[in-house]
Parts: structure tokens; C-alpha cells; sequence
């Protein structure tokens, strides 16, 4: 390769090694957006429930290391949708109260903890921003994949007011990172800037190392309110089948904001992608993060 020709391919990979590093994360709606996004999760509730994945079973065991989510403690879970975190919670024996603002998740998230059958549970259908804070103080606070859509003026401070001194907030969030069918997800993004005109040409899952959180630890210190928050990462492949994967993309409140002709145009263009080219399956590659900060 000729030496400008290289230099020009090297120019072209820190490019890229800086679109990654920069890129937005997956949890963090447009302020614009964000209240009128985060109200489509309620539209489905049932396929919320059959086609979004819950979270590594390591996570729960650093909930009661790091958290200290044991028998008997008082949970406090904010936006529990349908239960994905909440029912897992129980079988560590603590006591929990979810605040779900969708009508609809709420009562899946009943249907599924009365399955459960131990009682440990309340499901409180209210906006976590306007619930009164009950007088006694929770051991921990839970937001799975939830607090970005929780209004960032107040989430932090009235996560602090819920908890005890020394209580835990426990935020989880989830990023999609490079891995899985890496080759599916540069092909589709074909089909996103054909039908999404929101869609950044050239966009590709960031490195899992690139992925910062410093946002998150941030906003946390900026409070005044807790201590250093502590991070651990997991790393989760999860493989879908064509149909499964279309499910898991009509729960993305983006695909669900979208026109109608043209969601069902992606979903088409993805669909064929996947059975043309791959077989009729999808491995996608899912970065797990638990951030814990002791209060005060």
C-alpha cells in the first residue's frame, strides 16, 4: 500500500476509533423526547413482557454484594415495566415496592409477581417524579434500565430522599457494543438510513472498553448526596431468530416513535437481511452495567 494511502487508511480508522468512543449511548433520550419516548413502552405491554430479555443472573449477585439486596431489605424499584428485575429480586427474599407510571406494564408486572406467589411485592402504578415518598426510609433504591427516562432534574435527589444513610441507589443501564453477528450490524445499517432519517451515516456499535459512564458517576457526585459510585460490567450475547429480533425491535421506544410505513419498511429490510444473509438468526452482543453509590 502506498504511504499516503496508508496514512489516509490510519486517518480513517481514528476516525472511526473516535466515532465510537463518542458515540451516544443507548440510554440517553433526547430531553425533547424523552417524557413523549418513554410513555410507548406502555402501548405493548405483553410484548414488552415475551421479548425483552431480563439481565445476567452475575448482576443479581453483585446487587448483594455491593448493594446489600438481602433478605428482608426494603427495595424501592423504579420503572419495573413488567417485572424483569422484580421478579428475580424476590427469590433474594427482600421486600419490594415498584413504581411503574405505564398502566398497562404495571399490571403484567402484578400478573407476573402473583406468579411468584410470596407476597414480597408491590407494584404501584405512579410517576416515580410525583409518588409521596412513603415516611420509612428503603435499604435500596432500583433503577434497571429505567433512570434516563426518570425527569434528570430531580432523580437523583428524590433517590436520595427515598433511602436510609448508608442505603444504596443501584442503576443499571444497557448499551449495545460491538460482538455477536458483527457483520449483520454494519450490513443493517442499510435498512436504518434508508427508513430512519435520524440514523448518523456510517454508525457501528462502540468497543465495550470505549463505552464511558462517567456521565452516570457524574451526575451522582454532583449531588452532594452519596459517595463514589462502583461499577461492574457484563458482557451478554443473546441470539435471536428473525421473529424474535423484529419482537425485541418493536419495544425500542425509537422504532415505535417511527411513521408507520416507515417502522413496517425497516422491520421488512431487517427481516430480509436476516433470513437472506444469515441463516434466520442474530447473535447481538449486549453490554450490562451496575452502578452502586452509597448514600450518605
Amino acid at each position: 500500500m502506498p504511504p499516503d494511502t496508508d496514512a489516509h487508511a490510519q486517518e480513517h480508522a481514528q476516525a472511526q476509533a473516535h466515532t465510537y468512543a463518542h458515540a451516544r449511548r443507548d440510554d440517553q433520550p433526547e430531553e425533547t423526547r424523552r417524557v413523549l419516548l418513554s410513555r410507548t413502552f406502555d402501548e405493548d405491554a405483553e410484548l414488552y413482557d415475551r421479548a425483552r430479555p431480563g439481565y445476567p443472573p452475575e448482576l443479581y449477585d453483585d446487587l448483594v454484594d455491593l448493594a446489600g439486596a438481602r433478605p428482608g431489605r426494603h427495595v424501592l424499584e423504579i420503572g419495573c415495566g413488567t417485572g424483569q428485575a422484580t421478579v428475580p429480586l424476590t427469590a433474594l427474599g427482600c421486600r419490594i415496592t415498584a413504581v411503574e407510571a405505564g398502566p398497562r406494564m404495571a399490571a403484567v408486572a402484578r400478573r407476573n409477581l402473583a406468579e411468584v406467589g410470596d407476597g414480597a411485592a408491590e407494584v404501584v402504578t405512579a410517576e416515580f417524579e410525583n409518588w409521596p415518598l412513603p415516611a420509612e426510609p428503603f435499604d435500596v433504591v432500583l433503577a434497571a434500565t429505567a433512570f434516563h427516562w426518570i425527569d434528570p432534574a430531580v432523580r437523583v435527589s428524590r433517590a436520595a430522599d427515598a433511602l436510609r444513610p448508608g442505603g444504596a441507589l443501584a442503576v443499571v443501564r444497557g448499551q449495545h457494543v460491538r460482538g455477536g453477528t458483527e457483520e449483520f450490524f454494519v450490513e443493517v445499517q442499510r435498512c436504518y438510513e434508508r427508513f430512519d432519517p435520524a440514523t448518523q451515516p456510517g454508525t457501528r456499535p462502540p468497543e465495550a472498553d470505549d463505552v464511558d459512564n462517567s456521565d452516570h458517576a457524574e451526575e451522582v457526585a454532583r449531588s452532594g448526596r452519596f459517595g463514589e459510585t462502583v461499577f461492574r460490567r457484563y458482557a451478554w450475547d443473546l441470539t435471536y431468530t428473525t421473529a424474535e429480533y423484529l419482537d425485541v425491535l418493536r419495544t425500542y421506544s425509537g422504532h415505535r416513535a417511527l411513521p408507520d410505513a416507515a417502522r413496517n419498511g425497516l422491520l421488512a429490510c431487517v427481516a430480509g437481511l436476516i433470513d437472506g444473509r444469515y441463516g434466520g438468526r442474530v447473535t447481538k452482543r449486549h453490554l450490562i452495567e451496575l452502578a452502586v453509590s452509597q448514600r450518605n
